[in-house]
């Protein structure tokens, strides 16, 4: 399948200019072009398998979302539209960072899960609307079935966002590298995991060899050392299960950024991380083949995906710890 793209912006509210503002690129199922339409801006839509559920894609602290465009394209390849996006913002005061838009506010003791945490999210939804009624998707998207991921403080963003109180039309979630516990700074108690939704299905990634996360433990009160342990608390505490459909995958040798394309050499944060053990593209491609069953099997409700998602998870490879599932 052909896969091509577009561009939009949208507005954010409560926020000042030149800091308000968030650059999308939209990826959609294309028909393959002629030799005449290989000259048109832009391609026509493959109905096929149209209406088409969405996937807004939250990228990391600094993680230009043009990291993830492998992930958009092999999603888009299997019937999805997938958005990415841009956002340049004052994270903290006199702090200018890529930002997945986390309102840190409603992350306080006091107020989480009360309100949602996505400062972005809004702006999103109403774009996706938007591109319901108006150009070349128009009357093609399946405005019921909002899949959130993120990779992350953005999987975070993505997960703990996908509530259906807050926002009716999430049909599910995915991270990898998170977890949810919560900062000593916001007043939290030391190892203190915070909940999530738990009302649809989640799948929970990260890898054995993350050191962002075990180098980062200090800032929850968690003990040093472990890339795991908070990612594997998150799935067993955050929520309860019991419909089958929350998934943690642990992957063998994975670091923090096994999932984007091209490491930016010029940031500090990854110099935290550890080396991974296993080549890039190995880690892609299982983590986007596991992706995309898992949105086929509860979102798109496909019995074949959910018996090859199944067959995936349970046949012995190398590049996976463990999983589990409730």
């Amino acid at each position: 399948m052909t896969v091509d793209n577009f561009f939009q912006a949208a507005k954010i509210e409560g926020f000042q200019s030149p800091y308000d503002t968030i650059h999308l690129k939209i990826f959609y199922p294309a028909q393959m072009p002629s030799q005449v339409e290989i000259n048109r801006e832009i391609l026509p839509v493959d109905l096929e398998k149209a209406p088409f559920p969405v996937v807004i894609f939250f990228n990391g602290f600094n993680c230009d979302a043009q990291q993830y465009q492998w992930l958009a394209v092999k999603l888009a390849e299997r019937g999805l539209v997938v958005i990415l996006f841009n956002w340049i913002a004052e994270v903290m005061p006199g702090i200018i960072s890529l930002t997945p838009g986390i309102d840190f506010e409603k992350r306080k003791p006091t107020i989480y899960r009360t309100v949602p945490t996505a400062s972005a999210l809004p702006a999103l939804l109403a774009k996706v609307e938007q591109l319901q009624s108006e150009g070349i998707l128009a009357g093609m998207l399946d405005l019921q079935r909002i899949i959130l991921g993120g990779h992350s403080a953005g999987g975070r963003v993505a997960i703990e966002n996908a509530d259906p109180d807050f926002f009716p039309q999430i049909a599910g979630s995915f991270g990898y590298g998170l977890h949810t516990a919560g900062t000593l700074l916001q007043g939290y108690e030391a190892d203190t995991i915070l909940p999530l939704p738990d009302s649809l299905p989640l799948l929970l990634m990260g890898g054995t060899r993350d050191g962002i996360i075990a180098n980062g433990s200090d800032r929850y009160g968690i003990s040093p050392g472990n890339a795991t342990t908070p990612v594997i608390r998150t799935f067993q505490e955050a929520i309860t299960g019991g419909r089958n459909d929350s998934y943690l995958l642990l992957l063998e040798g994975a670091n923090h950024f096994s999932i984007v394309d091209r490491l930016d050499s010029t940031l500090k944060t990854p110099l935290l991380d550890f080396p991974a053990t296993q080549p890039q593209e190995s880690f892609r491609l299982l983590i986007s083949e596991i992706i995309s069953l898992f949105i086929d099997t509860h979102v798109r409700h496909q019995p074949e995906a959910s018996r090859s998602l199944e067959q995936l998870l349970n046949t012995a490879n190398p590049l996976i710890k463990s999983f589990e599932r409730k």
